[in-house]
């Protein structure tokens, strides 16, 4: 087929339904994108910084980070390509990353669904309070996200010596004769990584559901009574949920993030590596070779595969939420 045959052929595919053109109606559609733009060219021009700002620091990082993954690179010397070298070395020769995938799958499936779910509801109880308790309460919830000493204080509490609370009031009512090693022995690590990371999860999410549920005008509610909403679950399912669907899917972000990138909480209640890997995540093996080891283009695969799975469970979890009121 000559190229003149082939050109031809394009030009008369045509848009579903409209008898137009693909190329014309690609012309078309970027000549009224290039109006609308110099229209509302004074509400770019504020945006302009922020979106400067995101795609150097955001969007850069991401584009290099996959590039760098099919690459050796120790910082050092210009990047030598490898192709798929480390995505095979990742699943077939590393056994920590391995188990730091299943430990981060872990943590996401228990931590992720569990604060959330816990955010909400304590959100929608909050917003049954009086305001100056729900003020209060709201603040005294908030809290543990805001403090960065939140790690150190449990870290104090299951210390592994005698000098821990809860080992010196275990020895003080004769429950145990020795202090217990908490943060030491792989049975105890994962229960109070997830203990402390649901603890802390009454964070951004949680104010945002709030938020959500004070805008919530009421008549919406005894417009529900009368077409036959007869219980307080039902007011939840088919009027509350669905009206504050924005702030549903910015806290199951803000919540997907926070459940897969846990390192920081691990690192500082157990030090860098955790007893037998334990409680290592994929952060944890990022940050090992990335700023220990400088393996740089290892380490960037590791992150590809890490934002792959973010943005694949953000799919799935924006498809669930659309079903909520039907």
């Amino acid at each position: 087929m000559t190229s003149q045959t082939l050109n031809q052929t394009n030009d008369q595919l045509t848009a579903p339904g409209n008898g137009i053109s693909i190329r014309e109606r690609m012309k078309r559609d970027l000549s009224h994108q290039w109006k609308s733009a110099k229209k509302h060219k004074v509400q770019y021009l504020f945006l302009a910084p922020y979106l400067i700002i995101f795609i150097l620091f955001t969007v850069v990082p991401v584009v290099l980070s996959i590039g760098l993954g099919f690459t050796d690179f120790n910082v050092l010397e210009p990047p030598d390509f490898v192709g798929l070298q480390n995505y095979f070395r990742l699943f077939l020769d590393d056994k920590i990353f391995i188990k730091s995938l299943a430990n981060t799958i872990m943590f996401a499936v228990v931590t992720g669904p569990i604060g959330y779910m816990i955010a909400l509801l304590m959100a929608w109880l909050m917003n049954e309070l009086p305001k100056s308790l729900r003020v209060i309460i709201t603040v005294l919830l908030y809290a543990p996200s805001l403090t960065g000493g939140m790690t150190v204080i449990f870290k104090i509490f299951f210390s592994s010596d005698a000098t821990g609370y809860l080992n010196a009031m275990l020895l003080k009512w004769g429950l145990i004769n020795d202090p217990i090693k908490y943060l030491e022995n792989p049975d105890y690590i994962v229960p109070i990584v997830i203990f402390v990371v649901l603890w802390g999860s009454l964070g951004t999410q949680f104010l945002s559901f709030i938020a959500g549920l004070q805008g919530v005008d009421r008549q919406y509610y005894d417009a529900g009574a009368i077409d036959g909403i007869r219980n307080r679950w039902q007011e939840l399912w088919f009027i509350t949920l669905p009206l504050i669907k924005p702030q549903l899917l910015f806290g199951a972000v803000i919540s997907i993030t926070g459940s897969f990138g846990i390192g920081s909480i691990i690192t500082g209640l157990t030090g860098t590596i955790s007893t037998d890997y334990s409680a290592h995540t994929l952060v944890l093996h990022l940050q090992d070779y990335g700023t220990t080891r400088f393996e740089m283009g290892y380490a960037s695969a590791i992150a590809t595969l890490l934002f792959l799975v973010m943005v694949g469970s953000n799919i799935v979890v924006h498809k669930l939420l659309e079903k909520v009121g039907e």
